[in-house]
């Protein structure tokens, strides 16, 4: 099965190419809603789907990929950066806390329209971090388009405590959940 990925995210890519999924990728030009309070899950799903729609007419048949990440923070979404500032004030706020991470995921079934849906969600326990090690992971650029302003797998993977879920649903893709879709699909 071949598929489109309707993101620019590299670590959805591959991971994509990690598990041996052929996809090409078409930039989705949908707007992100802004999550307003609620159910984080809804969000993700919401976005995750008007990504994959904002591409299905240029996805030559194929079926196409939406993915979105959020992180939750006692209620408080962060989503990617503005600017290192931000980055920074994101990072002393998760320091030392536990979060929530919600990645949804919708495949759009062009010929049908069938969507099929699912979202994960990952308990994170930062470290206490300080602030020069703050700084010095902001300045290294890493956290500026990442959900959180952390990426697991690089060198955010040293200001985390432990994890309780999916360690692929802290990188923005569910792997699991998206090859059951698929199976559905196939």
């Amino acid at each position: 099965m071949k598929i489109v990925l309707a993101s620019s995210s590299p670590r959805r890519k591959l991971l994509l190419e990690q598990i041996g999924i052929n996809f090409s990728i078409i930039l989705p030009e949908a707007i992100e809603s802004q999550h307003k309070g609620g159910d984080f899950a809804k969000t993700v799903l919401h976005n995750a789907e008007i990504k994959a729609v904002s591409v299905i007419n240029k996805s030559n048949g194929l079926p196409v990929l939406g993915a979105d990440t959020l992180v939750d923070l006692k209620g408080e979404a962060l989503g990617k950066p503005s600017d290192s500032a931000d980055a920074i004030a994101m990072l002393s706020k998760l320091s030392g806390k536990v979060h929530r991470v919600y990645s949804g995921i919708s495949v759009v079934e062009p010929e049908s329209g069938v969507i099929l849906q699912d979202y994960a969600v990952t308990d994170v326990q930062f470290r206490e971090l300080d602030d020069e090690e703050i700084d010095d992971y902001v300045c290294s650029g890493d956290p500026l388009d990442k959900a959180g302003s952390y990426g697991i797998q690089g060198r955010g993977a040293l200001l985390v405590d432990r994890i309780d879920g999916c360690f692929y649903n802290v990188m923005g893709l569910p792997l699991a959940k998206l090859w059951q879709i698929l199976q559905k699909l196939n």
